[in-house]
């Protein structure tokens, strides 16, 4: 049998637990063993219980270290628990821009005299306001017992902000009351200040579903996690060009990639569907919605 390496204060820690060292190695299939291979976690163990990553990580070669913020050690506590006690599926769709471009160049000079910077972001927000209205089952809440779900009389948007201080979601409130010039300075406003740090404690939270842009670094899709109490998120990617038949001549679509995340124990397969569905009609043609 092959010696097993292992310094003293390993070995004097197998002692005190009571651990085989040669048995241990073989189990292991290695000859090497550091004191991180004696925490291996036990069925016994309570959920959550990641004392096993506490191991040297400068045993095997160079490291640095810098602190987490506050912030960001709250953020992932909540993410953390929400991924390991919600049943979440995500639905993939895609939607067809070509209108929401066209207007954003034919509104451009408009814009610029208001001052404002319209994006496709603006046309999301909008959309997915009429689409909590129009499925109130997304525009609520699962009370901590599982056992009654609240339904919400409002429409609160949280857009997701990646700032150097973490990931900041500010909130547009009643956005389904909102026009699209409103809801463009709604965006534009809170996201510099989220950047300055400068958001005020009613400007977070409350959001009926959080809206999660990528669109303007890349990918082709992305699995958000729904963020409690919330019962769904939206993902948003990179738009693509498509090639769509129309009998046997192509057209070439811009298309927007769309990743719905929703909560199993309310929303359901055919429940994501059908929102799904509603949200690219209406991104399809913009002009429904500001009627």
């Amino acid at each position: 049998m092959t010696e097993v390496i292992a310094s003293p204060s390993t070995r004097r820690k197998a002692l005190e637990q009571g651990v085989d060292i040669d048995a241990l190695a073989q189990k292991l299939g290695r000859s090497t063993l550091g004191p991180e291979d004696l925490r291996s976690p036990s069925p016994a163990a309570p959920a959550g219980d990641t004392s096993y990553w506490d191991v040297d990580h400068a045993r095997h070669g160079p490291v640095t270290t810098e602190p987490t913020s506050r912030f960001a050690q709250v953020a992932a506590r909540n993410l953390g628990a929400a991924n390991a006690i919600i049943p979440q599926v995500t639905h993939h769709d895609r939607a067809d821009i070509s209108a929401i471009d066209g207007l954003r160049n034919a509104w451009r000079a408009e814009a610029q005299a208001r001052g404002v910077k319209l994006t496709a972001l603006a046309f999301h927000v909008m959309a997915l306001a009429r689409c909590l209205r129009d499925f109130p089952r997304f525009n609520a809440s699962l009370s901590a017992d599982g056992k009654t779900l609240i339904l919400k009389d409002y429409v609160h948007i949280g857009v997701a902000v990646d700032t150097p201080h973490g990931l900041m979601v500010p909130v547009i409130r009643n956005a389904d009351r909102l026009g699209l010039w409103q809801i463009s300075e709604a965006i534009t406003d809170l996201a510099a200040r989220a950047q300055a740090r400068k958001l005020a404690p009613d400007d977070m939270g409350g959001a009926s579903m959080t809206l999660s842009n990528l669109g303007g670094i890349g990918g082709l899709g992305f699995t958000p996690i729904v963020n409690p109490p919330e019962l769904a998120i939206l993902g948003i990617t990179r738009t693509e060009t498509v090639t769509v038949w129309n009998g046997d001549t192509p057209r070439p679509v811009p298309m927007v990639p769309l990743d719905l995340s929703y909560d199993h124990r309310v929303i359901n397969g055919a429940d994501a569907a059908r929102f799904m569905a509603h949200l690219c009609a209406l991104l399809a043609e913009p002009r429904r919605m500001m009627i």
